[in-house]
């Protein structure tokens, strides 16, 4: 048996298992996540760190005219400085963000999802004020596309319990 035979034949024998099980993949035909996308209408930004929360959603889900689902979220985050200089000034930051996330029918207001996700990311404070400042916005932007992309991830692994399309 050629080496390329029989990593195709221990491929389909690991595969195996998730056949026997019921395994589905979430976008397949079949899966729990199909018909679900460019259904959701997420709330009007009121902030930039939600501005740019709701960009990235509506990246990965799609923006709809027509929504069969609402998502509302609420964002906390937080500073704290990381790296010290001899002179006492902070040259490092890290942020921390928290969204948490809700789900609803937009038919019955039917809460169908519910959850949190966290994150972090940091940023230089080295060099003129300028360049600290637009590290520290790039570094927001950072966090709210993680806490965006944590919604989808978890939308999409609960999707099999709530979405019956």
């Amino acid at each position: 048996m050629s080496s390329s035979d029989r990593r195709a034949f221990l491929g389909l024998l690991a595969a195996l298992p998730l056949a026997a099980c019921g395994f589905t993949p979430a976008y397949g035909p079949a899966g729990p996540a199909r018909g679900f996308f460019e259904q959701v209408r997420v709330d009007d930004p009121k902030t930039k760190d939600a501005f740019d929360l709701v960009e990235r959603l509506e990246e990965r889900l799609g923006r709809t005219r027509t929504p069969a689902l609402l998502l509302s979220y609420e964002i906390t985050t937080r500073e704290q400085g990381q790296a010290i200089a001899p002179d006492n000034s902070t040259t490092r930051y890290q942020i921390f963000g928290v969204a948490k996330f809700v789900l609803r029918d937009a038919a019955t207001n039917a809460k169908l999802s519910e959850g949190e996700v966290d994150g972090f990311t940091a940023y230089s404070a080295v060099g003129t004020r300028v360049e600290s400042e637009s590290s520290r916005v790039d570094a927001r932007v950072r966090l709210m596309r993680i806490l965006a992309d944590g919604i989808v991830t978890r939308l999409i692994a609960t999707s099999g319990a709530w979405n019956k399309t």
